[in-house]
């Protein structure tokens, strides 16, 4: 007979999130530059075909900054892919890249993987590790306030379970 009860992970403390956040600001910091580079060719290519002129400015870099038509739809594409990363892999396999190397996986109260529409809902009270603080007053819980407002958990996993693929 086999056992089939889940494995129930501790949660992780303050300072092994803080550890994974490092980590994955640096890569989202590497994803929100790609995708500015995109779209800074993309308006490039625009601009070279004529469809807008400098609007009155010597460098094309300040043309994307000082005209709202061009910042702010670049500012969103660029979150969005940051917004992807994240969702993508708390979706995918509970764990981003940082997560990983620190052996933590967001998962439901259930132990299940995240669905895309409860990742979306963390990512505003995730922004920039600011919910996260929680935890370091919270020791007995180790609850962040995106854990709390997504009834998640954010657990560190044994060195078997971290193995695998992302």
């Amino acid at each position: 007979m086999t056992d089939t009860t889940p494995v129930i992970f501790p949660r992780a403390g303050f300072r092994r999130r803080f550890g994974s956040w490092v980590y994955d600001f640096l890569i989202a910091f590497a994803v929100y530059m790609a995708a500015g580079a995109f779209s800074f060719l993309l308006m490039f290519i625009g601009h070279h075909f004529g469809l807008f002129d400098m609007q009155g400015q010597q460098h094309f870099s300040d043309t994307i900054a000082n005209t709202a038509w061009l910042k702010w739809p670049n500012e969103l594409w660029k979150m969005a892919w940051v917004s992807f990363f994240f969702v993508y892999f708390w979706s995918k396999s509970g764990q981003t890249l940082g997560m990983k190397a620190w052996r933590l996986r967001v998962q439901n109260l259930d132990g299940s993987l995240l669905s895309i529409n409860t990742g979306i809902k963390r990512l505003v009270p995730t922004l920039f590790g600011l919910g996260t603080i929680l935890v370091a007053f919270d020791r007995k819980n180790k609850l962040s306030l995106q854990d709390r407002l997504t009834n998640t958990e954010v657990v560190v996993l044994s060195l078997e379970a971290n193995r695998g693929r992302l």
